[in-house]
C-alpha cells in the first residue's frame, strides 16, 4: 500500500506539473518539505506529505525498489501497526532533522522530498531485528549509506530515519524476546 500511495502521489504531482518525468519545483514547495513555509507559515503537515512526494521518476523508482525490498521483509517481521509506526516515525524524524540542521546551515529556503528517510528506518529496523548485532548493523548501514550519497541526496533524512528505525527495531526485538509482544507468524 505504501508503494501504491507513493506512485499515486507521483502521478498526481506529474499531472499538476505538466511533466511525467519531473515534479515542478513550486509544487514541491507547496506539498513537499519547504522549510521556509514550515517555519514562517506553520505548514507542519509538510513534514508528513513530503514522504510521498518525489522530485522525478528516477527518484521515485529508486525509492520504491528499496521500499519493496525492505518493506516485504519488514512485513514478515513486524505487525502492520509496528511496520507503519517504523515507516512514519522514521520519515518524520528524518524530516525534522532536515528542518533543524539544514535551516541552521543553509537557511530556510531548503526543499526536501522523498520517502528515503522512512525507507532507511525500515532498513534499520529489519537489520537490528534480524541480526541483533552492532557489528552487522554498522556494516550494513555503512554500505547502504555509501550507496546513497551524491548530489541532491538528503543524508540527514537518511541518517535520522536510520537511527529511529534501529531504535524501534531493537525495541520490538527486545519486547518479543521477553514475551511482551508476540507475533505468532514470525519467520526468519
Amino acid at each position: 500500500m505504501l508503494v501504491l500511495t507513493n506512485i499515486i502521489v507521483y502521478i498526481f504531482t506529474s499531472i499538476l506539473s505538466g511533466n511525467p518525468l519531473v515534479t515542478n519545483r513550486e509544487l514541491m514547495r507547496q506539498i513537499g518539505q519547504y522549510n521556509r513555509y514550515i517555519i514562517y507559515k506553520g505548514y507542519y503537515w509538510q513534514l508528513f506529505t513530503s514522504m510521498f512526494v518525489h522530485a522525478d521518476i528516477g527518484h521515485l523508482a529508486n525509492n520504491m525498489i528499496f521500499l519493496l525490498i525492505f518493506g516485504l521483509r519488514a512485513e514478515e517481521l513486524f505487525r502492520e501497526r509496528e511496520y507503519l509506526a517504523i515507516y512514519f516515525i522514521s520519515g518524520l524524524f528524518g524530516n525534522i532533522l532536515t528542518l533543524l540542521i539544514l535551516t541552521w546551515i543553509l537557511g530556510p529556503d531548503v526543499v526536501s522530498v522523498g520517502a528515503s528517510g522512512a525507507i532507511f528506518g525500515i532498513f534499520g529496523a529489519c537489520i537490528v531485528y534480524i541480526y541483533q548485532s552492532i557489528i552487522a548493523v554498522a556494516f550494513y548501514s555503512i554500505i547502504l549509506f555509501m550507496m546513497s550519497t551524491g548530489s541532491g541526496v538528503n543524508i540527514l533524512a537518511h541518517f535520522g530515519g536510520l537511527v529511529i528505525g534501529l531504535l524501534l527495531g531493537y525495541y520490538f526485538a527486545r519486547m518479543r524476546r521477553y514475551g511482551i509482544i508476540y507475533r505468532s507468524e514470525y519467520r526468519v
